[in-house]
């Protein structure tokens, strides 16, 4: 059977920080994707999801606009683009059974039937997992953080500097 280890923590606390140190340190044995900010003048313009293979795709940008991109906030959201690129390095990684990174299982992600699905088939079957999740409450979500084989860690300007240890010890007694 296998684990998840799901970090938490309010936005800009350093959950991305921890998954890069941790995918650096753990090299080709992991998977997935992670997710950084785009900015430019005025500041953040969007989000691009990077998959541990060196793909990239804009996830979300305020540019994008119409009835083909969901919003959240000022962000117009890429479903399509994010189900086929990150959701196909998420499939990949379970099919060569390398630790499965996910960063983040946010609102932007969860409008992608295609992804809620495979973060199920990660998180309940024989897989190690490791992902950032949002911390404001979200009926999926939520329920994905009560299942047995998950381990909620909160992310807090207390215990940050010594998360990427903990995790990778998380990752190594598995």
């Amino acid at each position: 059977m296998g684990r998840t280890l799901l970090l938490t923590g309010r936005p800009g606390i350093g959950k991305t920080t921890v998954i890069k140190e941790v995918v650096r340190a753990l090299g080709p044995q992991a998977g997935g994707f992670y997710t950084e900010e785009i900015r430019g003048p005025g500041g953040r313009k969007g989000f691009r999801l990077v998959t541990l293979e060196g793909e990239e795709a804009v996830l979300s940008h305020v540019d994008f606009r119409g009835p083909c991109y969901p919003r959240v906030g000022r962000y117009g959201v890429d479903v399509e683009t994010f189900s086929r690129v990150g959701v196909g390095a998420l499939r990949r990684a379970m099919q060569a059974r390398r630790i499965v990174i996910i960063d983040e299982i946010g609102k932007m992600e969860l409008f992608s039937g295609p992804f809620k699905e495979t973060v199920l088939q990660a998180v309940s079957g024989p897989y190690t997992v490791v992902a950032t999740i949002m911390a404001k409450p979200h009926p999926w979500a939520d329920a994905l953080k009560q299942l047995p084989t998950v381990t909620l860690w909160e992310l807090t300007l207390e215990n940050r500097d010594r998360m990427q240890e903990e995790v990778r010890r998380w990752v190594r007694e598995g």
